[in-house]
């Protein structure tokens, strides 16, 4: 929990900064985040398998810099709709494991109501 919690003051701090809370409404923090989450998905698009793991190989920087982009929006968003993200997190790791019992999940990719 130190460690998202430094993350994110360091993230405020930038913020603070540069004078940028003005512009950081819910609405424009979600967009920012689906649009980062945009740029992960562009790393694979067009690519079959074997291009896509060779590509992780050489990219894996990029892809990382990418995931590092969806996490600032997600500690942001949280910060500011003051969600305690790891909380939530263990929260839905529970529903997670109660929706998707090992006995009915395993090996499968239904969806919950269909196991």
């Amino acid at each position: 929990m130190d460690k998202i919690k430094e993350l994110t003051q360091r993230i405020l701090d930038i913020r603070e900064a540069r004078d940028w809370k003005q512009f950081h409404n819910a609405k424009d923090l979600s967009l920012s985040l689906v649009l980062e989450a945009a740029e992960v998905m562009e790393h694979f698009q067009w690519k079959n398998q074997e291009e896509i793991e060779k590509y992780i190989i050489t990219d894996k920087e990029h892809i990382g810099e990418e995931l590092a982009d969806v996490l600032y929006w997600v500690l942001l968003m949280s910060n500011d709709l003051d969600i305690n993200i790891l909380e939530a997190l263990e929260r839905k790791i529970v529903k997670i494991e109660e929706k998707y019992p090992v006995e009915k999940a395993r090996g499968s990719h239904a969806k919950y109501n269909q196991l």
